[in-house]
């Protein structure tokens, strides 16, 4: 039953780290499993011996989830985001706007009464938003080729990933949200669809954006855990301006196609998407309380 209930839970958080909107870090905030999540990976990476085994075997049993829901999500995502990008994103929008209620419920103790932290809120907005707009993909259609490789591009892909992952494994704005803004999100999908059915001319850039996502492990994981054990109100506050972030993010999204869409806009919104992505979360939400019982 252990490992069904964390290979539900790893499941989840691959669908989420695969699509720009919610993080996965935000997904097992929702699950209400967030907090063993980084102590996990701050034992296996800095933990004595004991903290590792532990560390081991419950992010095995995450990690089982994870591997399956990635695949899947890979495998789909890639033609679904270049053909109905309008519907994805509503989905997308959806995920973030009912996502935030209920992390405020479930850190409402320490929110309530320190509106002071409201600042970290604006930066975490402001950050998102001008990261977007200063995107130099956006509206040219300059999505990074990974077919002709060198220095510079292997390079640019490492940094991406280590950024990547920080932001996939923080509760806020998605990690493949910050690939799409970095002309990343559809070519490392590609790759890795590719790779997949065996296209080993994938593999230089891949293993860079791999080895990018465990240098930003190893950097991110002590910050995360400081931040939330000593300034947890703040670090909150601005996880949620983050998300809020985000959804400019996401409304911007389709112009970093390799052929450049509008941004959002009311005609091109879809509230049955919309509507789609809030019940997912809730959903998820209602699964919480189920492996709370179960566990």
């Amino acid at each position: 039953m252990e490992y069904i209930i964390n290979g539900i839970r790893g499941f989840c958080m691959a669908l989420a780290d695969s699509v720009p909107g919610v993080s996965g870090g935000t997904i097992a905030f929702i699950l209400g499993f967030y907090d063993k999540f980084i102590n996990s990976l701050d034992g296996l990476m800095f933990g004595k011996k004991e903290e590792k085994k532990e560390a081991i075997k419950f992010l095995i049993k995450i990690g089982i989830g994870w591997v399956i829901g990635l695949i899947l999500a890979v495998l789909v995502l890639t033609n679904l985001f270049q053909t109905q990008i309008y519907k994805v994103s509503s989905v997308f929008i959806g995920f973030i706007i009912f996502s935030i209620p209920l992390i405020i419920r479930e850190e409402k103790e320490v929110l309530k009464g320190k509106y002071i932290n409201l600042i970290f809120t604006l930066i975490g907005i402001a950050v998102v938003a001008l990261i977007t707009y200063f995107n130099p993909v956006s509206g040219e259609g300059n999505v990074v080729s990974l077919t002709n490789l060198n220095f510079g591009l292997i390079a640019y892909v490492f940094v991406a990933g280590m950024i990547a992952i920080s932001a996939m494994v923080l509760p806020g704005i998605s990690g493949s949200t910050l690939l799409l803004i970095f002309g990343l999100y559809i070519p490392i999908i590609s790759a890795i669809k590719e790779f997949l059915h065996f296209n080993l001319s994938y593999f230089p850039v891949l293993f860079a954006f791999g080895i990018g996502i465990i240098i930003g492990v190893l950097v991110v994981i002590k910050l995360i855990k400081m931040a939330l054990k000593k300034f947890r109100s703040q670090t909150i506050y601005c996880i949620i301006g983050l998300m809020i972030g985000s959804i400019y993010a996401i409304v911007m999204g389709p112009t970093t196609l390799e052929v450049p869409h509008d941004p959002i806009s009311f005609e091109t919104f879809s509230i049955i998407f919309f509507i789609l992505g809030g019940a997912l979360i809730i959903g998820l939400g209602k699964i919480k309380k189920i492996l709370e019982k179960k566990a």
